[in-house]
């Protein structure tokens, strides 16, 4: 199967689930330790504009940074998975990789722990962009307090890792943010 190359610049939504939908997560510790991970494989390559982590999946809505590609010194004449531009794909099989490796030792069990490859839909419009937010942040019952989700990152004034102000200007500002949560669109997402 041939996987779509991240494009610099590039807004997607990423996402897998367990192998047959099994648990991906046991614990708090899990989730914390995931999105350790997470922001040390890929925070150098990517921004974060939502994220939710469930039971069994998760989802990441990224933009690949501006010159992640261009700046790396590489063999030109590299192709497909080894070349310059398949770096965050890398990324992101190094950040699954390593989580699936800890979860495993810990659990005493072997074997993928995700479905593979992870997928990938790029954002082309944002339209799609903001109603990809709201399904993100929407997938838990109980969104307004789920710790493993940015929706609270993006309602706060602390300090975060998420393209927040981005995020809430596509919105028009939180108030709308929060009622649009409150009273989402149908979504017609095809994954």
């Amino acid at each position: 199967m041939i996987n779509e190359i991240l494009e610099e610049d590039g807004f997607y939504h990423i996402y897998s689930r367990g192998i047959n939908g099994c648990q991906i997560f046991d614990n708090e510790e899990n989730y914390l330790f995931f999105l350790s991970k997470f922001l040390k494989y890929l925070l150098d390559y990517v921004d974060v504009y939502a994220y939710c982590l469930m039971p069994n999946h998760f989802h990441f809505l990224i933009k690949v940074k501006s010159s992640v590609i261009n700046n790396r010194i590489d063999n030109p004449n590299l192709k497909g998975l080894h070349s310059s531009a398949s770096i965050v794909s890398k990324q992101f099989g190094k950040f699954i990789s390593s989580y699936t490796q800890s979860y495993n030792k810990l659990n005493n069990r072997h074997g993928a722990l995700l479905e593979s490859p992870f997928k990938r839909i790029q954002v082309k419009n944002e339209e799609y962009l903001k109603n990809l937010v709201l399904y993100i942040h929407l997938n838990p019952k109980d969104y307004k307090s789920y710790k493993f989700s940015s929706y609270l990152g993006m309602i706060s004034v602390s300090k975060t890792n998420l393209k927040r102000e981005e995020i809430i200007e596509i919105f028009e500002d939180v108030e709308n943010f929060i009622y649009l949560h409150e009273n989402p669109p149908k979504f017609d997402f095809k994954f």
